[in-house]
């Protein structure tokens, strides 16, 4: 995948063109309100880029997971309703992504006009990336811009099938996550650093794999870091940890070791005897983790060896919190970490990308979100570029 190769619609003369964009519109909805806009305050100017050149913007999503064709649960009206607001322009809806109904909205917009088109889902041959579908989506459109990074892990009719229908160009969003994480791990400013935390190993072995390769540092947070802690002989008591991991935890230090990378492990951790809010807990150093405790946050002494680490880096990658932040007082550990990082970013010392779900409510939580050079909103295809996978949405932009 030559990412060279990604061509954008600047340049472009789209007056009158209808220009389908595949966004992601899938974001937090209760009771039919959206209660976290981030997603579509990012689409923002690339839409109204588009709009401004006297495109007809075709907004196409999916929203869900819906399981036998429309549910009105699923339905992106109340979505369009809130891009519309935030957009300050009108925006027209389709009770269908395909069909008459969509073709007699498309056909109504006016040049500079917005169409947002019901859920790719409930139809099926979205997710089989059926051709069929993929050439009535197709029909309703003269280009296609692919700018929904956090949905180009899935070779989908709307990501890869009308790839084969448009010419088909890279969205400003698609480019910025793609850039972003290109600038931390293809040819990054250097030394270079990558948090990564989370629950369990198991689930990050191709990332820790792919890291090793390419950072200096690698700081391991979370319940995976009980696993290694574990692997090396140290008792973590009852703390969450993988036992069956532990020979692959083994086999990723080795394989840093020949890498030349340093695999930093806590030193201090925050333990208690039960997980809850305003648990009784202490801190204690990983040797002497009680047999009854578990270990829910790493220690200020980690925090401050960690940090220190940071004020020698010139790039960090993070993926992850390093404890269960979402319980007071867990968090306070990644969030000391994220503030020295932001703070570091802020005087232009970091360039600092970040990424996944967990890690952006992280972030949000200690208050440094805009402080970060980069903080991607995708999940699963963030975790997948990091594990050095091609991506179908994008290899497809690349064609």
């Amino acid at each position: 995948m030559n990412l060279d190769k990604l061509k954008t619609t600047d340049g472009i003369d789209v007056k009158g063109k209808r220009v389908i964009v595949r966004a992601d519109l899938n974001v937090p909805v209760r009771d039919g309100k959206v209660t976290d806009a981030t997603r579509l305050e990012r689409l923002l100017p690339g839409l109204n880029a588009l709009a401004d050149r006297g495109a007809k913007v075709i907004v196409i999503s999916h929203f869900g997971r819906p399981k036998n064709g429309p549910e009105a649960e699923f339905s992106l009206r109340p979505i369009a309703e809130t891009l519309q607001r935030l957009l300050g322009r009108t925006v027209a809806f389709s009770g269908d992504c395909i069909g008459a109904q969509a073709a007699d909205t498309v056909a109504k917009l006016s040049d500079g006009g917005v169409a947002v088109l019901e859920n790719l889902r409930f139809h099926k041959g979205e997710e089989k990336n059926d051709p069929a579908f993929a050439g009535e989506l197709a029909k309703l459109g003269d280009i296609f811009v692919g700018d929904a990074f956090s949905c180009a892990h899935r070779a989908h009719a709307s990501t890869e099938g009308l790839t084969h229908f448009l010419p088909s160009y890279a969205g400003p969003l698609l480019m910025e996550e793609i850039n972003a994480l290109r600038t931390a791990l293809e040819n990054p400013k250097r030394p270079t650093a990558a948090v990564v935390g989370g629950a369990k190993v198991s689930t990050k072995i191709p990332v820790l794999t792919n890291l090793v390769a390419k950072v200096d540092h690698l700081i391991i947070g979370g319940g995976m870091a009980n696993t290694f802690l574990q692997a090396m002989g140290i008792a973590v008591g009852k703390s969450l940890a993988e036992p069956d991991f532990h020979s692959t935890a083994r086999d990723i230090m080795t394989e840093a070791k020949q890498k030349g990378c340093e695999i930093v492990l806590p030193v201090d951790a925050v333990v208690a005897t039960e997980f809850k809010e305003g648990a009784v807990h202490k801190v204690v150093t990983v040797s002497n983790v009680p047999a009854d405790a578990m270990i829910l946050d790493v220690g200020p002494q980690s925090v401050a060896r960690t940090s220190a680490l940071l004020e020698h880096t010139r790039t960090l990658l993070w993926n992850g919190p390093l404890g269960a932040f979402e319980i007071a007082p867990f968090g306070d550990g990644t969030f000391a970490l994220a503030r020295a990082a932001a703070a570091l970013t802020k005087a232009g010392k970091l360039v600092s990308v970040a990424g996944g779900g967990d890690t952006v409510a992280a972030l949000n939580s200690a208050g440094v979100t805009d402080d970060f050079t980069y903080v991607s909103t995708a999940g699963g295809a963030f975790l997948e570029w990091l594990e050095g996978r091609e991506l179908p949405g994008v290899a497809a932009l690349t064609r």
